[in-house]
């Protein structure tokens, strides 16, 4: 492992892989990634792998838009496959305050360009006849939404960046952070010093305790998510699209000759866990069999857990942190990391490279929102 570099990137997962990428693409190969354990073997191997443009806020919605984008040019750009299929998402609406916003979503998420629709029960049920309908208020679809392969993202963009001359070393834990005079200094591992000037915390999950050891405070908190796989009844094609019920959360989708189910557990405390327990699953089947009667007799393959890196308003952190110069923040995704993990990659290599972000202004992705209480709150968050 070098014992000095430009930039050390903490976290080995999709973002942190994006952002090696794109320094490259600017010209920035003195990158050290660091990993404690392996490439994408954290919240990114464990992700459902959606890409949505479906937001409520516009700047997520730009993130997507951009991200979107690149995963379609993914093998030409890295030389890696993103497995990006645009099987679309449907949102299933079943309460007036859920419904309203979603409309009023689908009016901004139109005015960027994106291509959605609004649906009555019936428009929905077309799009998936084995599922009940006939609660629901409305729904709205996006065809150019839709999954792809979190692994294989991470690989492709790491692949690439080593392949220029990044360095990424796994099983590296990192220790401490020296500081001095209010900058960055160097980063401690198990394994060694790297002196650096610079650092990037793309540790997802673990970012409030990589921060701390540089005495930096963010409000970024693990939730555990879990997650299931399971057999694909011959009533539910391949082509189906993901299909999300906004209101408890439960959503659903192809994966190969499976399927994939899940939910979030609202009233969950933050924790480490990436157990799953047999309570969440009853849990988990009750409203899938609700909404889709045929899942019954599926067949439950496997369940896994992951962690999500929630912030107080759903929206990352992303920038500099309070008045230590050299230290980056690319955490705090609430969920949507992996999604945005293209566009992520850009804008930090922008800050780094010429100070500034110029694809998007990343002003509300600002850890500084949190004190001054100007924050808009991401509300499509599953």
């Amino acid at each position: 492992m070098r014992d000095s570099a430009s930039v050390v990137i903490i976290g080995g997962g999709v973002v942190g892989a994006s952002v090696a990428f794109h320094l490259t693409e600017r010209g920035m190969t003195d990158v050290v990634v660091v990993d404690r354990s392996s490439l994408a073997s954290g919240s990114t191997g464990r992700s459902a792998g959606g890409v949505r443009q479906q937001f409520s806020t516009e700047i997520n919605c730009r993130m997507s838009i951009i991200s979107v984008e690149k995963l379609l040019r993914f093998h030409e750009t890295t030389g890696g496959e993103a497995s990006f299929v645009q099987s679309g998402y449907l949102f299933l609406l079943s309460t007036a305050e859920d419904w309203a916003l979603f409309q009023r979503n689908v009016a901004l998420q139109r005015s960027l360009g994106i291509d959605v629709e609004l649906l009555d029960p019936e428009g929905a049920h077309r799009h998936l006849p084995p599922m009940r309908t006939d609660d629901l208020l409305g729904a709205t679809f996006c065809p150019t939404d839709g999954h792809a392969d979190p692994t294989g993202v991470c690989l492709g963009y790491a692949t690439a960046a080593r392949s220029r001359g990044v360095e990424v070393v796994a099983g590296v834990t990192v220790t401490g952070i020296e500081t001095q005079h209010q900058r960055v200094a160097a980063v401690n591992t198990d394994h060694g010093r790297i002196a650096t000037p610079l650092v990037v915390n793309a540790a997802g999950p673990w970012a409030a305790q990589i921060a701390a050891l540089a005495s930096v405070e963010v409000p970024i908190r693990p939730y555990r998510r879990q997650l299931y796989y399971a057999e694909r009844p011959p009533e539910i094609p391949a082509t189906a699209p993901m299909v999300v019920e906004f209101a408890s959360s439960m959503y659903f989708r192809p994966e190969g000759p499976g399927l994939l189910l899940g939910m979030t557990d609202r009233s969950e405390p933050s924790s480490f866990n990436v157990n799953t327990d047999d309570a969440f699953l009853a849990m988990l089947v009750e409203r899938a069999v609700r909404r889709v009667p045929r899942f019954e007799q599926v067949e439950l393959i496997r369940g896994w857990a992951g962690l999500y890196d929630v912030t107080p308003d759903a929206n990352p952190i992303i920038g500099a942190v309070g008045d230590l110069e050299g230290f980056v923040m690319a955490a705090g995704f609430s969920g949507h990391g992996f999604m945005h993990s293209p566009a992520t990659g850009q804008l930090v290599a922008e800050l780094i490279t010429d100070g500034h972000t110029t694809t998007l202004d990343i002003t509300p992705f600002s850890a500084a929102r949190f004190a001054s209480g100007e924050i808009s709150v991401e509300r499509n968050v599953i």
